[in-house]
């Protein structure tokens, strides 16, 4: 079991992404890389971030964000609090209505994410089979 925002969890995000084919075919145009935030962290006064590079089906990167050269400046930068994050990898809210009801905010051009939202459906189920431990 991996804690939601660990370096652990980072891994088996980029594991559970690279082993699901149907992610790499939902995914095959997609180019853009991004910045996961989780708010609100019980216990945690700092927001959580993860960074992923998402390429054509493939995840080429995946860690938590610690400052200093884990900087980037991706494409898009989706935050949502801890427990709208923990709704998303339960497969209880679907990104998209999630953006659509701003329970989740995004920064980066939403008309290529509304082009992309198999993808965005197929990362959901990829991220389901991470055996998730969320903080209480």
């Amino acid at each position: 079991m991996s804690k939601f925002m660990s370096p652990e969890w980072a891994k088996a995000f980029k594991e559970a992404l690279n082993t699901n084919p149907a992610y790499a075919e939902a995914a095959r145009n997609w180019e853009g890389d991004f910045y996961f935030t989780a708010t609100d962290m019980p216990g945690d006064t700092k927001a959580k971030t993860m960074y992923a590079d998402l390429w054509h089906g493939k995840c080429r990167e995946a860690f938590i964000v610690t400052g200093g050269d884990d900087e980037r400046e991706p494409a898009f930068r989706m935050t949502g609090s801890m427990p709208v994050c923990k709704k998303v990898v339960e497969k209880k809210l679907d990104p998209i209505q999630g953006l659509l009801t701003r329970q989740l905010k995004l920064q980066g051009d939403m008309v290529t994410i509304m082009r992309n939202v198999k993808s965005a459906q197929a990362l959901v189920n990829s991220l389901a089979t991470i055996d998730t431990e969320f903080p209480s």
